[in-house]
């Protein structure tokens, strides 16, 4: 009975060891957030990352204007991104109401309300999110090295539409530049390359 209840024991214990994520160190996680940024802005980032709670946090200051995040341990593969600083209380918003447990539509209509009223703002020339990715095979999550991955870049141009763009509502080839959430807080050119 005794080897029984060690043995029990033992096995809960690796189960929940591997039902937790592996947050990679801080230096993996710096040289993994910047990819997503254009080479020449990403010595200076300022990046988020995760803490060994696995609470987001600021694992450098930055020097420039580039914001990036690191990728979420408690997701599959790899997803980073990197915006332009005009951005972040968009961005700081979104997170918060996240974090609230707000839906994709709640966080939506709750920005979208406050730009109308002045409480949140928003960049009026634009600002660029780009993002990187790749599969969770690609990743060498020890060396921080990715054997191959894909770009995916959003300028947001609040309320900004089809008209006052010449952009279509859908791409139309492969890369092509498209207008997604037309006349809202939230207007933006998505431009994905093809994958690699």
């Amino acid at each position: 009975m005794k080897t029984l209840i060690c043995s029990f024991f033992a096995l809960t214990c690796v189960l929940q060891a591997y039902g937790q994520q592996i947050i990679p160190p801080k230096d993996i996680q710096l040289e993994l957030a910047v990819l997503a940024a254009p080479e020449e802005s990403r010595k200076g980032a300022m990046v988020y990352g995760y803490g060994a709670d696995g609470v987001l946090t600021v694992l450098r200051q930055g020097e420039n204007e580039m914001i990036c995040i690191a990728d979420d341990p408690n997701k599959e593969g790899l997803n980073v991104a990197c915006y332009q600083k005009a951005l972040e209380p968009f961005m700081a918003r979104g997170r918060a109401l996240k974090k609230e447990g707000k839906s994709f539509r709640e966080i939506f209509d709750i920005r979208e309300e406050e730009v109308k009223t002045g409480v949140l703002s928003m960049p009026d020339n634009g600002a660029t999110l780009y993002v990187f990715s790749a599969d969770e095979s690609d990743v060498d999550w020890s060396t921080g090295k990715v054997e191959k991955g894909n770009f995916r870049y959003v300028v947001y141009i609040p309320y900004a539409t089809q008209e006052t763009t010449g952009l279509p509502l859908k791409p139309e080839a492969p890369g092509m530049p498209w207008i997604m959430d037309p006349g809202t807080h939230r207007a933006h050119i998505m431009i994905t390359p093809p994958s690699q």
